[in-house]
């Protein structure tokens, strides 16, 4: 009677590693998956806005979106990893997968943390540098990043100016030949055309109420929440994907060792 509930055992146990290899391989493939996703989220936030970095003094946001890059980047490796430590059952493996997991912990909340500080600090900052960025900067020597982000804040977004389109009155640019006269940027202009910036009446250029620190503002926050979402949303999935990985360790495998 001893041998066949011997068997009957060893051939649960099996089972049981079998379908906890399958189970923790769909958790890896998702991972991987999911450092896809937590890269293009950072790269699209770097590439398709990287003009709009160029108008904040903090690095926080660009930071934020650098450590997302990196974090994807280990999220895509130790998928891969925890797949060959699964079904090879080797300790040196999970080691390093379990590492691994801890650094892509830490940057993660890292990004959340930095992206919630900066959510709280980005209405200040912009109402402090962003006026004097415009003014400043625009069309000044060796400063064409600031003008191509100007020009393309204030068309994307239909805005003129930091709080209004007045703004313009004090920058250094309308004060030099360069400018003809214009009372504005070219950019203000509903219809651009060259030269439109030579009259400010509503009818020719935008009048947004809030100016274009309204419309950045709003546009940084969204980023911000879907970094801070993103970090701590793959923080979750590697905290559910602890219990399978203990359970599967403390299996009675001849291979595998406690």
């Amino acid at each position: 009677m001893g041998a066949p509930a011997t068997a009957y055992d060893e051939k649960k146990e099996t089972c049981g590693t079998v379908c906890l290899k399958y189970l923790l391989f769909t958790f890896n493939f998702l991972f991987w998956v999911a450092g896809g996703v937590v890269m293009a989220v950072g790269s699209w936030t770097l590439v398709e806005k990287s003009d709009y970095i160029s108008l904040l003094s903090s690095a926080t946001y660009a930071a934020s979106a650098y450590i997302l890059i990196l974090a994807g980047a280990i999220v895509m490796v130790t998928g891969v990893l925890g797949c060959c430590a699964t079904f090879k059952e080797q300790r040196r493996l999970l080691r390093v997968y379990f590492v691994l997991l801890l650094c892509i912990f830490l940057l993660e909340i890292l990004a959340g943390v930095l992206a919630y500080i900066y959510y709280q600090q980005l209405n200040e900052e912009l109402k402090q540098n962003l006026r004097e960025t415009m003014v400043q900067k625009y069309r000044q020597p060796e400063q064409e990043h600031i003008t191509k982000a100007v020009d393309k804040l204030q068309q994307e977004f239909k805005c003129c100016g930091s709080n209004s389109s007045s703004d313009w009155g004090d920058s250094v640019w309308t004060r030099t030949s360069e400018a003809d006269g214009r009372l504005v940027p070219d950019s203000c202009c509903k219809t651009q055309t060259l030269g439109c910036g030579h009259r400010d009446h509503p009818s020719n250029i935008y009048k947004v109420e809030g100016g274009c620190i309204t419309k950045l503002e709003n546009f940084i926050l969204d980023h911000l929440k879907i970094i801070g979402a993103v970090g701590v949303g793959i923080a979750c999935v590697q905290v559910s994907k602890k219990k399978p990985f203990h359970c599967l360790q403390h299996i009675d495998n001849p291979r595998w060792p406690p």
